[in-house]
């Protein structure tokens, strides 16, 4: 065992360690394009071309979000940012994170894919939802009406991206000594004020999905998951807006769209 003297002169070559992996992890994000001032200057356009997008009529904006798989790290703090946002519960998430593993060691690749809702110009849910309980925003956004939605998940199957989940009431802190009161906080999703309350009431037995942050929108806010990316690496903006950088990135060599042969039409889209 180290006496108390050997410890201490072992303090400052930790320090000098710890300073050491601090730079170089400071040097490693700056050649992959992440952080400091191109992020920042990044950001604050986002932020006016939001500004401007929202001092416009509604149908003559349309939103779009894009995400650079090269500058995703797999960390899944949209994810949770998105969780907290939208006060989802077990098996509900509007923005997973796949993760693909493909090759043999040692030459291996993994890809991360986020996978918010695709915001479709023609949604396959929205034609398949016999209550017509899917609406479409006049600016692009598809979300759903719960006061009409019945929970007949027909929507579910009907997405060719997997994206609407099914809310069945449960709670992370079931089955422990008591639920916990941040589980029953309320959400403002489509600007409306929404508590889990296992009362029956919505959300709880509809079908769920992302919004694009609607209700941080209308507050001149960009959505959770692109104010909260690490690796800065998730887009917002209004595509008719030709000086905006959502338009800049979609016309883009290395922008592509999922499932393109669906024919629905996505707004996500990615970077590759």
């Amino acid at each position: 065992m180290k006496t108390r003297r050997e410890f201490l002169k072992a303090v400052p070559e930790v320090v000098l360690a710890a300073a050491g992996l601090t730079v170089l992890a400071k040097a490693a994000a700056k050649a992959a394009g992440v952080g400091g001032a191109e992020a920042s200057d990044t950001m604050g356009r986002m932020v006016a071309d939001l500004k401007r997008a929202m001092a416009k009529p509604a149908d003559q904006r349309r939103w779009a979000m894009g995400i650079d798989l090269r500058k995703c790290i797999g960390c899944e703090a949209c994810t949770v940012a998105c969780r907290s946002e939208n006060k989802t519960g077990p098996g509900v998430s509007y923005r997973p994170v796949l993760v693909e593993n493909t090759g043999t060691f040692p030459e291996v690749k993994r890809t991360l894919t986020p996978k918010p809702c695709m915001h479709c110009e023609k949604p396959a849910c929205l034609a398949a939802c016999p209550e017509g309980a899917i609406k479409r925003t006049p600016d692009g956004i598809v979300y759903v009406n719960y006061a009409a939605c019945k929970g007949v998940r027909a929507c579910i199957p009907a997405c060719p991206y997997e994206v609407p989940n099914f809310d069945d009431g449960g709670y992370f802190t079931d089955n422990t000594p008591a639920v916990q009161a941040y589980e029953k906080a309320a959400a403002y999703e489509m600007g409306v004020k929404l508590a889990r309350n296992k009362d029956g009431k919505a959300p709880m037995g509809r079908t769920r999905k992302c919004t694009y942050c609607f209700h941080r929108l209308q507050s001149g806010t960009l959505p959770a998951c692109t104010t909260t990316c690490i690796g800065h690496a998730t887009f917002f903006g209004d595509l008719n807006d030709t000086d905006s950088l959502i338009f800049e990135l979609s016309v883009s060599s290395r922008m592509r769209r999922l499932k393109e042969s669906e024919g629905t039409r996505p707004t996500t889209f990615y970077l590759v």
